[in-house]
């Protein structure tokens, strides 16, 4: 595979970090986007709140001015836990413009350029709680959505030589992973007996999976959704 520019969203921790190390490894300009400094990012770290729509079209404008940006990793994610009963639904409506805005802005900003080009990849993070999980009702919810875009945005797509996929993680050591399920806790037992591998993943394994879909050979697949997470998708009643 010649040698691409891709941008990474949230690529400064977890899997955008092991992805943005994976792609420069292989020989690849990596434009990490990431509200935390990391002196030892393989390539651009540009600091952007996606948050502000704002200022992330400047910054999209100056990065598209400066870089031939070859596809995007949509890898930002917010997470608030609250069960039913319990969801603020202001905070709902501030889930899932945080979730979902930063990846259609993003997204519509680089286009063009991968259209008059003729080749492109999008990747979509989603999760492994669309299947449901407790306490996450508005995370999924908003994880479900990049499916959805996913699938539209392929058909929408699918003549122009853009590919669009989405990779759902099952729990994974990463801080925000870490942050809502500390280690040892009975949330972290309750993940691990939905894994019938019976462990976390690793980022570098998401890395690995994102980098394929990234990749000239997976030019024929798009509108997909891989689960990585140790079969927890097929369940334990497989076994």
């Amino acid at each position: 595979m010649s040698h691409k520019t891709f941008l990474i969203t949230g690529a400064s921790k977890g899997i955008g970090r092991a992805l943005s190390h994976r792609l420069a490894a292989a020989g690849h300009k990596v434009i990490g986007v990431a509200r935390n400094a990391d002196p030892g990012f393989p390539g651009i770290l540009v600091p952007i709140d996606l948050t502000d729509p704002v200022a992330t079209e400047h910054a999209l404008t100056t990065l598209r001015s400066e870089h031939v940006i070859d596809g995007v990793v949509n890898n930002v994610g917010f997470i608030e836990l609250a069960p039913l009963g319990n969801i603020d639904l202001d905070a709902m409506d501030d889930m899932f413009r945080s979730n979902l805005r930063p990846a259609v802005q993003l997204v519509q900003a680089l286009l063009p350029d991968m259209r008059e080009r003729g080749w492109g990849r999008i990747v979509n993070l989603s999760s492994l709680v669309v299947l449901g999980v407790a306490n996450r009702s508005v995370y999924a919810a908003a994880k479900s959505a990049m499916i959805s875009f996913t699938r539209t945005w392929a058909l929408e797509l699918a003549p122009t030589g853009i590919t669009v996929n989405a990779v759902a993680p099952g729990p994974v050591e990463t801080e925000m992973f870490r942050a809502n399920t500390p280690q040892g806790s009975d949330a972290e037992k309750r993940f691990l007996s939905m894994v019938p591998m019976g462990r976390l993943g690793k980022p570098d394994e998401l890395a690995a999976a994102i980098e394929f879909l990234l990749s000239e050979p997976a030019g024929f697949i798009t509108g997909q959704t891989l689960f990585v997470d140790g079969g927890a998708s097929i369940g334990k009643a497989a076994l």
